[in-house]
């Protein structure tokens, strides 16, 4: 009877059809109706090949496509993204406002100038072209500057490397599109690049370059994280000199290193309610001295502030856009990340705890600065409440710890991607986790940069020294990936070439940043002769 109820079906036409049949199994009638009382899980019996990801024939929840998984899949790695993504972007408080002000604060309305800049930079850059943008340009789940070489190479016959075949091409085109502009300028451009040796060279060229920036990241923050927040204590005891200090964050520099071959599932559940505990008490202490001190900062929405800043300040005010950058360090480290996780899960937790406890904690500052614009080079812990001063050191040291691990996981995710192109001699890669194909870890890369970390901080000594050189890394691979963006848009999005215009001619406007695209790349060079500017300076000093 079942195979009569096949052929009415008419599966029998199907090639597949032959093995549903062997399958089919015709149970006795007093065991039928005990299943039938009970829930069947289909998940459990349904045969599945561990190998055939691309058929989708695995659970939803094993790859990167935020599509297919459920809700309380999305939730469960979005926690986990707050303790592995954010930890970066969510010390920066510990620092900005003391790296921008280096030399003091001139006026009071120099505050709401740079609040202004630190909101508007965290609107568009992290939130709407990252996590927005960016992210949408993933390879199979996977992001990161070579993510971005590798689906141009998709699409395009730019590949230099030997693992690009040429069915790539054709598959990731299986489509029918009609003729328009759109579809011309993409063919214009595809056909430049396939036909200029130069360009196919260039492009390997940027992206091992732009790699080796976010391998310095990796390097720069977990020194500078730990240094800031290990030096706080020197405001409650004065009997720690700088050397005991420096050796106390090498310290903590290698547990960091050490915890990193449990994997990312575990140090993620570890570190989540870590940060989530960090971000709450910095929102709140932020609202309180917001509401504390000067609640008219609340004008610093206003752009017209910037401008007013840099007709006040005009060339220190370009200088100073080096310590702005560092409210945006480890927006990288989110698009490198979304291999770990989801794209949906990252905007989540991005909209939902990042970006609000981020703006609170700027604007509490800025607030407690108008009214104590001498305290500035310490203003984190200055403007902490002093019964709250050893609980938020505490979190602060462990915040510190953890903003690092968004690097490192990005630096493990992107050598695997090289590896896959033939751009990194071969290593170790171990796979942490049995659910979550992305997360893994490789031991020699790890114990390298807990060498050079230690190299870092045993050679600068000092934050400030560290976030000049690494505002150059950090706006350089932001401008390496706007550039690569703006041709996925134009060739294979096939976006329309007035998009990005008008949102950079916005922006202009308002005078915040731009979105970096294309050729109106002129607020990063600005940061970029900044942050050149600073670091020359210091190593000038370190000289004398």
């Amino acid at each position: 009877m079942a195979e009569d109820a096949i052929l009415e079906n008419g599966t029998d036409h199907d090639p597949r059809s032959r093995n549903l049949q062997e399958e089919v199994v015709v149970l006795p009638p007093h065991q039928d109706q005990q299943l039938k009382g009970k829930k069947l899980s289909w998940q459990k019996l349904r045969r599945f090949d561990s190998l055939d990801i691309e058929a989708r024939s695995v659970n939803s929840h094993h790859g990167h496509s935020s599509k297919g998984a459920s809700w309380s899949v999305i939730l469960h790695l979005a926690f986990q993204s707050i303790g592995i993504v954010y930890g970066d972007i969510g010390t920066s408080p510990l620092y900005v406002y003391a790296s921008t002000f280096n030399n003091g604060i001139k006026d009071r309305d120099d505050i709401l100038g740079v609040l202004s800049l630190i909101v508007y930079t965290l609107t568009l850059i992290p939130l709407i072209k990252y996590v927005f943008i960016v992210l949408r340009a993933n390879d199979n789940g996977d992001g990161g500057t070579f993510a971005l070489y590798s689906l141009l190479c998709r699409y395009a016959k730019v590949g230099l490397t030997p693992s690009q075949q040429a069915e790539d091409r054709d598959v990731s085109n299986f489509q029918l599109e009609l003729p328009s502009k759109r579809l011309e300028r993409a063919s214009k451009l595809k056909s430049k690049l396939e036909n200029s040796q130069f360009a196919k060279f260039f492009l390997l060229f940027a992206t091992m370059l732009g790699t080796s920036m976010v391998i310095g990241d990796g390097v720069l923050t977990p020194c500078m994280s730990v240094l800031s927040a290990v030096g706080g204590i020197k405001l409650a005891t004065s009997d720690l000199t700088d050397d005991m200090i420096v050796w106390i964050s090498v310290a903590i520099l290698v547990c960091l290193f050490v915890a990193q071959r449990f994997g990312t599932d575990k140090v993620g559940y570890t570190f989540a309610p870590i940060i989530c505990v960090w971000f709450i008490m910095i929102g709140g202490i932020g609202a309180y001295n917001y509401f504390k001190f000067d609640p008219t900062v609340i004008k610093a929405l206003n752009p017209l502030y910037i401008v007013d800043y840099f007709k006040r300040n005009k060339g220190d005010a370009w200088i100073s856009l080096g310590g702005i950058v560092l409210a945006i360090t480890g927006t990288e480290a989110l698009f490198a990340d979304v291999g770990h996780f989801t794209v949906r899960s990252i905007q989540i937790s991005m909209c939902s705890v990042t970006y609000p406890a981020l703006l609170l904690a700027y604007t509490g500052q800025a607030s407690f600065l108008r009214e104590n614009k001498d305290l500035v080079l310490n203003a984190f812990f200055e403007s902490t409440p002093k019964r709250l001063y050893w609980p938020m050191f505490v979190v602060a040291v462990m915040a510190s710890i953890i903003a690092s691990q968004a690097m490192i996981s990005g630096t493990f995710s992107i050598i695997q991607q090289s590896l896959s192109l033939g751009c990194f001699p071969r290593v170790k890669i171990v796979h942490t986790s049995t659910k979550y194909e992305g997360q893994v870890y490789i031991p020699e890369v790890n114990y390298l940069l807990l060498l050079a970390c230690i190299g870092v901080t045993l050679g600068f000594r000092s934050t400030a020294k560290i976030g000049n050189a690494y505002g150059i890394a950090v706006v350089f691979v932001m401008t390496l990936t706007s550039s690569f963006l703006v041709l996925i848009m134009i060739m294979i999005w096939k976006t329309h070439i007035l998009t990005y215009h008008l949102i950079c001619s916005y922006h202009r406007k308002c005078g915040a940043y731009v979105l970096e695209f294309g050729a109106l790349q002129i607020r990063p060079r600005r940061i970029s002769s900044s942050c050149l500017r600073l670091f020359t300076d210091v190593h000038n000093v370190r000289v004398e």
